[in-house]
């Protein structure tokens, strides 16, 4: 509000009333005091409440190199990202047990009044008590789908039956089983499938997290030279400060002894007033751009570093880098994480699109058994048939049913081929040719991606050689204001000039620093930006091919 104001205000004033002071004697008392007054309060209006230096703290010499360091050692969003692969090694050890051993065992005791259904039953009521230890063992074959399981059974039984042959009676088996699929699911299965693709999404993570380190790193060395640019806007704005008061105090003294007429020195006022409040405002981007990398290098605000001032040591440098345009492409398509998440999200696609190919084979499982049993307990001879007479005792227990097995006296075994082919189209049939658009869909977006790269880095390197050029011109412009001002001075001092001049070269002499100081600013971060695209980009999103139904 007091640039609008008192702009013009001046503007008007010089342009009036000093040409009517080289007419006039000199302008009354009264009107200078009321002048005078008027550009005061507005000046005090223009304060701020607090006052414009900062609190006293401990200050910080920082190398945007340190910045950087600190950065990765403790910039919160490495942090988080960096625990990202971790959850899926938990994944990868989830979908591995499934080819560890499962061992499982039944402990049972049970006790069963029989009713007399029929004669075999021995009488009007048997008791059978029966106790159970069986042990059984599988595991998945992690090459060809294969599946083994083994067994050991055993039970002992007590009955009050006078038919039983054994009594207790104990019964022990022995058997293991194969099962190899020799089409679907030999090659691949969907354990096999899911381990792959949590393999290939744990590497997108990897470039995920190498991403976001580039990127921030990228982040702290742009706010490293916000920084920078804006503590020289506050010595740039404080300088300018210092000459609209030197102008104020030379100004008084020329109205002292009558070689300038009093309107002059509210003019010079109302500017120093408007460099004061141009200072304020410098100050608080200085402010601002300091938390904006404190933000990035600091784990907390407990960190000693959050209550600290940075200043920053390190200046941008002058020297134009040579440029390979080739080689930045070739090392941008090559090395960009999001172009090789891209591909790996490919090399995923692939896998879940061989896997709904092998679904698509008919189900052909070749199952191969083998097993043992044996039998023992105490045993009874009989004089005739069932229910005759025992005429003798043979004593035995446990032992014999392990002797029974480990001798091979009962053998048995299986082998088996299951076919299994749905006719007509098949639901895996459908999600292969889903699968195969899907895949194309992905191709092409990956194309687009590395088109993408390659148009944002050329455009990065013409902004860098653009930005250089605008240093070049800022410079040399931001010369001539310099000269502009001198000569301006000069000629105020002998009369050829008019404050008026001065004051306007004053404020295009600043215009010219901060010009320059944006332009250089500019050309430090296309120089950021050209390392960072060659590098790191934002997340694609390439389509996935689906294995569900």
């Amino acid at each position: 509000m007091i640039g609008r104001v008192l702009v013009p205000l001046s503007i008007g004033v010089v342009l009036g009333g000093a040409t009517q002071a080289l007419a006039q004697p000199a302008v009354s008392d009264a009107r200078v005091r009321e002048l005078m007054t008027q550009a005061l309060s507005q000046q005090s209006a223009a304060a701020p409440a607090t006052p414009l230096v900062p609190e006293a703290r401990p200050s910080l010499d920082l190398t945007v190199d340190e910045a950087v360091t600190r950065a990765l050692e403790r910039n919160l969003d490495i942090l988080v990202e960096r625990l990202t692969p971790g959850t899926f090694d938990y994944t990868l050890a989830s979908l591995r047990s499934l080819y560890s051993p499962l061992f499982q065992s039944t402990l049972g005791q049970q006790s069963v009044g029989q009713l007399p259904s029929s004669q075999l039953v021995g009488g009007q009521r048997v008791d059978v008590e029966s106790t159970t230890f069986n042990f059984q063992a599988s595991q998945g074959v992690p090459w060809g789908g294969g599946s083994l399981t083994a067994g050991w059974n055993n039970r002992r039984q007590d009955s009050s039956s006078p038919f039983n042959t054994f009594n207790p009676q104990y019964n022990s088996s022995f058997s293991v089983q194969y099962t190899q699929p020799l089409l679907r699911n030999f090659a691949t299965d969907q354990t096999r499938q899911q381990i792959r693709i949590t393999q290939i999404n744990r590497e997108i993570s990897e470039l995920q997290l190498q991403a976001t380190i580039t990127n921030t790193v990228a982040d702290v060395r742009s706010a490293y030279w916000d920084l920078t640019a804006a503590l020289e806007a506050v010595a740039v704005a404080e300088r300018s400060l210092a000459l609209a008061d030197k102008l104020v105090e030379d100004n008084k003294v020329r109205v002292e002894v009558g070689t300038l007429a009093p309107i002059d020195v509210v003019q010079a006022e109302a500017e120093a007033a408007t460099r004061r409040q141009g200072l304020a405002a410098a100050r608080a981007t200085w402010r601002t751009a300091e938390l904006a990398l404190k933000r990035l290098i600091v784990s907390g605000t407990d960190d000693p570093l959050w209550s600290s001032s940075l200043n920053p040591v390190d200046r941008p440098s002058r020297v134009p880098p040579a440029i390979d345009l080739e080689a930045a492409l070739r090392r941008a398509l090559e090395q960009r994480t999001d172009v090789q998440q891209a591909r790996r999200q490919l090399d995923s696609n692939r896998i879940t699109l061989g896997y709904l190919r092998n679904q698509t084979l008919p189900g052909v499982d070749l199952v191969a058994s083998y097993g043992l049993q044996g039998i023992g307990g105490t045993r009874f001879i009989r004089e005739g048939g069932i229910g005759s007479p025992v005429i003798e005792t043979i004593p035995g227990g446990f032992r014999n049913a392990i002797d029974a097995i480990t001798g091979r006296d009962y053998p048995q075994w299986n082998l088996q081929l299951l076919v299994s082919y749905p006719l007509g189209t098949s639901a895996a049939e459908a999600r292969v040719s889903r699968g195969r658009i899907q895949s194309q869909q992905a191709e092409a977006q990956v194309r687009q991606v590395e088109l993408d790269v390659a148009t944002e880095v050329t455009n990065t390197a013409l902004l860098v050689q653009s930005n250089l050029q605008r240093v070049d011109a800022a410079t040399a412009a931001r010369e001539l204001a310099q000269r502009r001002l001198e000569a301006e001075e000069s000629k105020f001092e002998v009369g050829m000039s008019t404050n008026f001049f001065v004051v306007q070269a004053q404020r295009d002499l600043v215009e010219a620093q901060l010009t320059e100081l944006r332009a250089l600013l500019d050309y430090a971060k296309s120089l950021v930006d050209f390392e960072r695209v060659q590098q790191s980009g934002p997340r694609v999103s390439v389509t996935s091919v689906s294995a569900g139904g």
